[in-house]
C-alpha cells in the first residue's frame, strides 16, 4: 500500500475480552491548523460518486454518506488512521467486568458538541437509549443497529444491548446481554456516533416515516450536531454540493483546511476530468485502468488493501426455484468470475471462495472458488427442473464501490454468463441511494443482485454475522431455508467463543458449510480499492476500511 507518509497498514485481530485501552488519543487538546498560510487553500474539494442519503449516521447505510458524516461525528471508540486498529476517541479508556457483560468507559472531559452542549456520561446513555428505543420505520431505517445489536427495546430478548448507566459525569457503563468478539469494537462504527441530545430532541430526530419504497427523515437528519473536527454547513441539492466547515467547539486540533466541499459527480470519467482541470482535489475509486495515467499526470493514487467482498445476493423467498441447492450451484458454475476479475478489477484482485477476505481470522484456506463450468451449470439446472428459469437480476447506478468500480459492466458480464446457460435474465437497475439499497434490504424486490461489503473492523462476525446471523432480517432471506436457523445459531455461538483459536476453527467450519451445503449467495471477488488526490494535496492517509479523515489534509495553491 502506498501512503503519503509511508505509514504501514496493520489489520488488527480483536480478542473477545482482551480489548482494553488506556492510551490517550494522539489528538492535541486545542491548537490551530495551518489554514492561515498564504500558500494553502482554505477549501478541500472532494469528488463524491453519489449523493448522501442524509447526515444522521444512525440511519445511514452507504459509504458516500459515511464519508461525510465521519467528518462531523465521533464515537466512543475510533480507528487509528491507516489501520483497522481501534483507538480511544471520546472514551479515553474502557474496561470489562469479570463476566464481560458490563463495560466501563472513562470519557474525555471538557468536550462539547458543535452546538456548545456538553458531552458527558448522560449524553452517552441518551444516545444509546435513543438508538435502542427506535419504533416503526425507525427500526427499518436503523439497519446498522440490526446488524450489530440485533433487536430493539420492543423485543429485548434478541438484543445485544441491555442498558446504560451514567456513574458520574465522565464515567458511562454499557451493559450487554452476551459476550461477543464484536464488543466494544462496534462502538467505533460511524452509525453509533455520539450526537447532541438537545439537537436530537429539537429536530425530532426519531420521526422517520415509511414512504413508498423508502423513508422520509425529520429535520434533524439534514442538520446534524456532532463532535467531530467539522460541522455541517449546507447541502445544495441543486448544485450537488455538501459543505462542511471547521467546528470551533472541537476539543482537538483545528482542521488543517477549514472547509470541505463534497461535489457529487456520479460518473467516474467526469471525476477524473474535473481532477485534471483542478476543479476537485481528489476522488475515491478511480477506474483501475486509469491508475498509471493518473500518477503520470502528477497525482497520487493511494491503494488500500483488499478488505472487502463483492457478492451476488439471492432471494429464495421471492423466487422459490432458488431454494434448490442445485440451482444456486448452477449459478455459481455459470459465472466466469476469473475473467471478470482480470478484465474489470485492479491488479491484486482475487476470486472469492467465501464471504470474507483472507486477512480475517476464521478464513478457510482449504476452500476453492466454484470453477467456471457452463456445462455443469446446464446439467444442474436440468436436474433441478429449472431449465429456462427467469431471474430478476439487479445492479445499482450512480455509484462506484470499492468492491465494484463499475456495477453495470460487472452486471453485463454476469448477465451474459447466465443467459449462456439458458437462464432468462430480467435486468433491473436503480440509483444506489434512489431505491436500490431499500429494495435489497427492506423490500426483497429482486431475485438476484450485486452488492458487497467493506469490513468495519477485523472480525469474522463483521462479515458472516452481518450477512446471516439475524434470522428474522437478512438480505438473503435465509429464514425460508431449512438450514437458516442452524446457520444463525452457529454464527452466534461462534461469536461468543472467548478463545481466539477455538473461535477461528468454528468460523472455518461455518465457511465450509456456507460454501458447500448452504450457498445462500455467491461470493464473487475481493478488490484492492484506491483513491486519488492531486499533487497539491498532503496529509491524506488512506484507510483499509475506506474510512479516511480529512482534518489532516492540506491543499497547496
Amino acid at each position: 500500500m502506498t501512503l503519503k507518509r509511508k505509514a504501514p497498514v496493520v489489520l488488527a485481530t480483536i480478542a473477545a475480552l482482551g480489548l482494553t485501552a488506556c492510551a490517550q488519543s494522539e489528538r492535541d487538546d486545542g491548537g490551530s491548523g495551518d489554514s492561515g498560510s498564504s500558500d494553502l487553500k482554505d477549501t478541500f474539494t472532494f469528488g463524491a460518486a453519489g449523493a448522501p442519503k442524509l447526515f444522521d449516521p444512525f440511519y445511514a447505510t452507504d459509504g458516500e454518506t459515511f464519508r461525510i458524516t465521519r467528518q462531523i461525528h465521533q464515537g466512543l471508540l475510533g480507528v487509528t488512521p491507516g489501520t483497522a486498529d481501534v483507538q480511544p476517541e471520546l472514551a479515553e479508556s474502557w474496561e470489562p467486568s469479570d463476566d464481560g457483560l458490563s463495560w466501563t468507559f472513562k470519557l474525555r472531559e471538557g468536550v462539547k458538541f458543535s452546538d456548545g452542549e456538553p458531552f458527558n456520561a448522560e449524553a452517552v446513555c441518551y444516545n444509546m437509549q435513543r438508538m435502542y428505543e427506535q419504533e416503526g420505520a425507525g427500526q427499518q431505517a436503523g439497519e446498522y443497529w440490526t446488524y450489530f445489536w440485533g433487536t430493539f427495546s420492543d423485543d429485548p430478548e434478541g438484543s445485544l444491548y441491555d442498558s446504560c448507566e451514567a456513574q458520574d459525569e465522565s464515567t458511562a457503563v454499557i451493559n450487554i446481554t452476551r459476550v461477543t468478539s464484536s464488543f466494544p469494537t462496534i462502538l467505533s462504527l460511524d452509525s453509533f456516533s455520539m450526537q447532541s441530545p438537545k439537537a436530537l430532541e429539537a429536530g425530532d430526530a426519531n420521526n422517520v416515516q415509511a414512504q413508498g419504497d423508502g423513508f422520509t427523515y425529520p429535520e434533524y437528519a439534514m442538520n446534524p450536531v456532532g463532535i467531530g473536527p467539522y460541522k455541517f454547513d449546507n447541502y445544495d441539492e441543486a448544485n450537488k454540493t455538501v459543505t462542511l466547515v471547521a467546528n470551533d467547539q472541537y476539543y482537538g486540533e483545528q482542521p488543517k483546511t477549514p472547509k470541505i466541499v463534497f461535489k457529487i459527480i456520479p460518473d467516474e470519467s467526469t471525476r477524473r476530468q474535473e481532477l485534471e482541470a483542478g476543479s476537485i482535489d481528489g476522488y475515491d475509486l478511480p477506474n483501475p485502468v486509469d491508475w498509471a495515467g493518473l500518477e503520470e499526470s502528477g497525482n497520487s493514487v493511494e491503494v488500500r488493501p483488499a478488505f472487502n467482498i463483492l457478492y451476488m445476493g439471492l432471494n429464495p423467498e421471492r423466487n422459490p426455484k432458488l431454494k434448490n441447492l442445485k440451482v444456486r450451484q448452477a449459478l455459481a458454475y455459470a459465472l466466469n468470475r476469473e475473467q471478470m476479475v482480470q478484465t474489470q478489477l485492479p491488479e491484486g484482485a482475487t476470486v472469492a471462495s467465501q464471504f470474507m477476505p483472507e486477512a480475517v481470522s476464521g478464513y478457510n484456506t482449504s476452500l476453492e472458488p466454484y470453477a467456471y463450468d457452463p456445462e455443469k451449470a446446464k446439467s444442474l439446472l436440468k436436474e433441478a427442473g429449472a431449465e429456462g428459469m427467469k431471474l430478476t437480476f439487479a445492479f445499482p447506478t450512480e455509484v462506484s464501490r470499492p468492491y465494484m468500480p463499475d456495477p453495470q459492466k460487472i452486471h453485463d458480464a454476469f448477465a451474459k454468463d447466465l443467459e449462456a446457460v439458458g437462464i432468462k435474465v430480467e435486468v433491473v437497475s436503480k440509483p444506489w441511494n434512489g431505491g436500490y439499497l431499500d429494495d435489497v434490504s427492506s423490500n426483497g424486490a429482486y431475485d438476484a443482485w450485486l452488492l458487497g461489503w467493506t469490513g468495519d473492523y477485523n472480525a469474522a462476525d463483521n462479515f458472516l454475522g452481518t450477512f446471516f446471523s439475524n434470522l428474522k432480517e437478512n438480505d438473503f432471506h435465509t429464514s425460508v431455508m431449512p438450514w437458516g436457523k442452524t446457520l444463525s445459531q452457529d454464527l452466534q455461538a461462534a461469536d461468543g467463543i472467548i478463545d481466539e483459536a477455538e473461535r477461528a476453527a468454528a468460523y472455518e467450519k461455518i465457511n465450509q458449510q456456507i460454501a458447500e451445503e448452504y450457498l445462500p449467495g455467491l461470493p464473487i471477488s475481493h478488490s484492492p480499492p484506491a483513491l486519488v488526490v492531486s499533487g497539491n494535496v498532503e496529509g491524506m492517509v488512506a484507510s483499509p476500511l475506506t474510512a479516511e479523515q480529512f482534518d489532516t489534509v492540506t491543499v497547496s495553491k
